[in-house]
């Protein structure tokens, strides 16, 4: 149980792949995923997607983005 002085988890996904066309969020191969990981807190959430962004930069195609689980999970917490 949460009290009031602990905040409650903010969990965020983190995951990418290449994409079939720059236009759309299709992606070329769906067994290929990365799955980052799942955070806490949308700070370490960035944090991983920015290297992962960063790593790829040289793939155009290529594109990680952030889930925000926690508004899937309980969407009146946002």
């Amino acid at each position: 149980m949460v009290t009031e002085n602990e905040s409650k988890q903010r969990l965020h996904l983190v995951f990418g792949g290449e994409l079939t066309s720059l236009k759309s969020v299709d992606f070329r191969d769906l067994s290929a995923l990365d799955i980052v990981g799942i955070y806490p807190d949308y700070a370490s959430a960035l944090t991983a997607w920015r290297g992962k962004a960063q790593a790829t930069v040289d793939n155009a195609a290529m594109r990680y983005f952030i889930v925000h689980m926690h508004r899937l999970l309980d969407p009146e917490l946002s």
